[in-house]
């Protein structure tokens, strides 16, 4: 486990307390509660998302291509 100091406005301060007591939380774990939910809710694409994605087939292509590219070397970091 890791402390971690920040500053927040107090506004924002009065908000993520009352969200914790809304949740039943200690503030500190509901800020990690909702740390964790943005992350892998912003991170991953739901199945309806992928979907669309994968049957996107030129964007697949440029994918694939683009990682063959990688693969190979044929690539430079600007």
């Amino acid at each position: 486990m890791k402390t971690v100091t920040m500053r927040v406005d107090d506004s924002i301060y009065n908000m993520i307390k009352l969200a914790a007591e809304g949740q039943k939380r200690n503030l500190s774990n509901f800020i990690e509660f909702a740390t964790m939910q943005y992350l892998t809710s912003s991170q991953f694409v739901d199945n309806d998302e992928m979907q669309e994605i994968l049957d996107d087939k030129e964007l697949v292509q440029n994918l694939m291509n683009g990682l063959d590219d990688l693969k190979n070397g044929d690539y430079k970091i600007v």
